[in-house]
Order: structure tokens, then C-alpha cells, then sequence
């Protein structure tokens, strides 16, 4: 296998999020083929090429911001500065010519911190892991974090040492299913503490612990708190209470906001209109 090919494969297997660029298209002159490809990863290394100079300064700069949104992208260049054609972008160069380049998102479609190794946490994660999802499990029960199969990465620390040593990723999911409601709750008033902006923060909780967190949170942190991405009972309404059918809700609720996609009833939604907590 070509070495470039060895090294985007590792990657992937290692669940390093990265940007590969192609050169499509060429039109006159410019520094780059036709096929020419680059890898660029959010810490910013990169192998491969696309031609160098400003081009390649640009298209690298364009990765870094595409990576976090995990989008792709088709963008043609006009490689000559202070020329203006329709539908491209002009690039301080002198070659003349017009270069396409494809932006291809390479990378699990979330990173998913799952606090707590139990039954409905298994059944969720052998789910996420055909879904193209990186799950970061945290577990500070050893014996049961070691029976744990589907993760890329498993850390034996107390949860909120995680969070203090560790970090979660800004702008990713954080799934909260510990044996004890105590921690359930010190995990989430950490992630409100450091101010770590999620796109979703969900507790596996019954009305009754939902009211008693939101009760003691609002005396915590008052009630201007800011939740709008937490979710919890956890999950869409759809039935069942097995670790299996609570897992699927989990998993459809997950794909829903990662997706951006909305209509869907929440189980968040069914016990606030019942009780109104908020």
C-alpha cells in the first residue's frame, strides 16, 4: 500500500478526525495535478500535497475550520491575485489558471463521552459503534470498565477526575449513566462549572431524579442556568424499557441532533409537559 494511503488509514483507525483534499479539476497553469491529494488533521499536520504556495496555505487553513464543522466541500480558486471570476476564489498568485479542489470530512460523525460502564451503557455503544461514532466510555469500577467491548478509548478514573485531568472535547456528546445519582449530578455541574459548550449533555434519570437535580441545580447555579442541550429522561419516546430498547431511544436521540434534525418527540419534552420543571 502506498505510504500515503498507510498513513490516512491509521488515522481512521486510531479515530483521528482529519480533512483530505483532492485536486479535481485544472484549467491553464498552476503548481498541482490533476489527483494530487493532502491530509490535514485538527492539530494541523499534514502529509500529501496540493501544490504548495498559497494555494496549499489556503487550502490548509480551509481544513482546520471545515474538520471541527465535519463538512465537505468542492471550492474552485482563481490562481491569480486582484482577477475576479463568478463562482471562485482568488488566491494571491501570478500562474493564471483555475484549480478545484474536493474537501472530504474523514472521522467518526460525533465523539460520544459515555460516563458509566453498566447495562444500558453496553447496549448504547455496540449501537453508536456501527454508526460511525467515537465513544470515550469512563468508568472508576475497574472489573466492569475491563468487560467493556465496544470503545475506543476506556479510562478507570472517578468521573469527575475525567473531566479535570482528561477534558471533554468541546462541541462533542456526553451520555450520563452512572451507578449513583450523586455522581450523575457532579459530572453535569462540572461541565457547567469549566463551561464546556456540548452539543449535548444527557442523564438516564426518571421524572422523580430529573426534579430533584433541577431543584438542586437551580439553588446551584440559579435559574438563569443555561440548559438548553441537556436532555433528560434521556432518549425519544419510544417505548420499552430494557437496556436494549432504552439504548435504541438513546441512539435515535443522538442521530437526531447530530443530524439537526427536529420533530421528533423527546422524552425531555413528555415529562416537562406532564410537570413542567422548567
Amino acid at each position: 500500500m502506498d505510504m500515503f494511503f498507510e498513513r490516512m488509514l491509521d488515522l481512521k483507525q486510531r479515530g483521528v478526525p482529519f480533512m483530505l483534499v483532492t485536486a479535481v479539476a485544472k484549467e491553464g497553469a498552476g503548481p498541482v495535478d490533476v489527483g494530487k491529494k493532502m491530509v490535514v488533521t485538527t492539530a494541523n499536520e499534514s502529509f500529501g500535497t496540493v501544490g504548495g504556495g498559497a494555494l496549499e496555505f489556503y487550502a490548509r487553513q480551509k481544513c482546520l475550520a471545515l474538520v471541527k464543522e465535519r463538512k465537505h466541500l468542492l471550492e474552485t480558486y482563481l490562481l491569480s491575485e486582484g482577477k475576479i471570476l463568478p463562482e471562485t476564489t482568488s488566491l494571491p498568485m501570478v500562474c493564471g489558471g483555475k484549480v478545484t479542489l474536493y474537501y472530504e470530512y474523514v472521522g467518526p460523525k460525533e465523539t460520544v463521552y459515555i460516563f458509566g460502564a453498566g447495562h444500558v451503557a453496553k447496549a448504547l455503544a455496540h449501537i453508536l459503534r456501527t454508526l460511525n461514532f467515537r465513544l470515550v466510555v469512563i468508568d472508576d469500577r475497574g472489573e466492569v470498565l475491563d468487560m467493556f467491548q465496544d470503545a475506543e478509548e476506556k479510562h478507570n478514573l472517578p468521573f469527575v477526575e475525567f473531566i479535570a485531568t482528561k477534558g471533554i472535547e468541546p462541541g462533542s456528546m456526553v451520555v450520563i449513566a452512572t451507578p449513583s445519582h450523586k455522581h450523575d449530578y457532579h459530572v453535569i455541574n462540572k461541565i457547567l462549572e469549566d463551561k464546556i459548550l456540548l452539543k449535548y449533555v444527557g442523564m438516564l434519570c426518571s421524572p422523580e431524579k430529573l426534579k430533584d437535580y433541577l431543584d438542586q441545580t437551580y439553588l446551584r447555579f440559579g435559574r438563569d442556568v443555561d440548559l438548553g442541550n441537556f436532555y433528560a429522561p434521556i432518549g425519544l419516546e419510544t417505548g420499552g424499557n430494557t437496556p436494549e430498547e432504552i439504548a435504541v431511544s438513546i441512539a435515535a436521540e443522538l442521530l437526531a441532533v447530530a443530524n439537526g434534525k427536529t420533530g421528533h418527540r423527546h422524552m425531555r419534552e413528555a415529562c416537562y409537559d406532564q410537570d413542567r420543571y422548567w
